[in-house]
């Protein structure tokens, strides 16, 4: 068994190769020092440093060993953290980035139950309309639309439904289509340019029909702007419709499914986070988002999704 003031002891002298600059680093009389050295040379059997000139230089015996202590030194010290965090209430700093379109009608309502929760932990909420390509350890991420692989643990958490909107002013000066192949005639408002490889609309009781979107006048790349677009009547868009029921409750009237019925595949919704051992504010925040999913991102059956 080792003792760990003596593994210390080594590991401090194998970088500065001197018994009296670590005897004063580390606060310790040099003859202490030098006994910690001498007790784990003759635990292991084999001397691990050896005098040159002014300096203490490892043995072929010490240089091996050393990889070994670093690897002991730091799982005592993630272990002692570990034990640390058990006895103390959960707290510290933790930071979510949530896509944009998720924020408005869910975000709030969860933020404020999750700091009242955990009165100690401080949360920091970021809005992003592009997906992350890594993650500090302390950090959570909730995407909608498809994911990549990114070096992150990807967890599906639902679906968004889509469909068509536009604001009735729009449709009474522009006239309502009654199948897709009407939209070439209509303004189309995009985000991030989603529908410029084409759209694939599927229908219950109609073939598919892939919609080759004309040229938007108007291109954002904030989900909120490009629902105020659409709302102000510059044209039609697609849309989740969780979000549009959210919007609605403030908005009612401001934007009308156009094309019921017609829809594109849904979107993924994945919670993204670090691999590995988290914090247990992290966790806390994890477990806290799963309690917190709505019943309308419920995961869809595997055959209505796979695509």
């Amino acid at each position: 068994m080792y003792d760990f003031d003596e593994l210390a002891a080594f590991a401090d002298v194998m970088t500065t190769g001197s018994l009296t600059r670590s005897a004063q680093k580390l606060g310790l009389a040099k003859s202490t020092l030098s006994r910690r050295i001498s007790q784990l040379e003759a635990r292991l059997n084999q001397p691990l440093l050896r005098r040159q000139a002014n300096r203490l230089i490892p043995t072929e015996a010490g240089l091996l060993f050393q990889s070994y202590c670093t690897e002991l030194l730091a799982m005592a010290a993630h272990s002692q953290e570990a034990l640390a965090e058990l006895r103390e209430e959960i707290s510290g700093k933790v930071t979510l980035e949530v896509h944009g379109a998720l924020a408005r009608g869910w975000m709030a309502g969860v933020m404020d139950a999750f700091l009242t929760r955990y009165p100690k932990v401080e949360l920091t909420l970021h809005t992003r309309e592009t997906p992350p390509s890594k993650m500090h350890s302390n950090s959570v991420h909730i995407w909608l639309g498809a994911t990549h692989e990114c070096g992150l643990n990807q967890e599906r958490l639902g679906h968004l439904t889509r469909g068509l909107y536009a604001s009735p002013n729009y449709l009474a000066r522009a006239g309502t289509p009654h199948h897709p192949s009407e939209l070439a005639s209509h303004a189309w408002i995009d985000l991030l340019d989603t529908a410029s490889s084409g759209l694939l609309l599927h229908h219950a009781e109609h073939s598919d029909y892939l919609f080759d979107a004309p040229r938007s006048r108007l291109r954002v790349d904030l989900t909120v702007l490009h629902i105020d677009a659409i709302a102000y009547g510059q044209g039609i868009g697609l849309l989740p419709h969780w979000v549009v029921e959210k919007r609605e409750c403030h908005h009612p009237g401001d934007l009308v499914n156009c094309l019921p019925g017609w829809e594109p595949a849904p979107l993924p919704i994945t919670l993204l986070y670090a691999y590995g051992h988290h914090s247990r504010r992290v966790n806390a925040l994890l477990e806290f988002l799963r309690e917190q999913v709505p019943a309308a991102w419920q995961t869809l059956p595997e055959a209505t999704h796979a695509t």
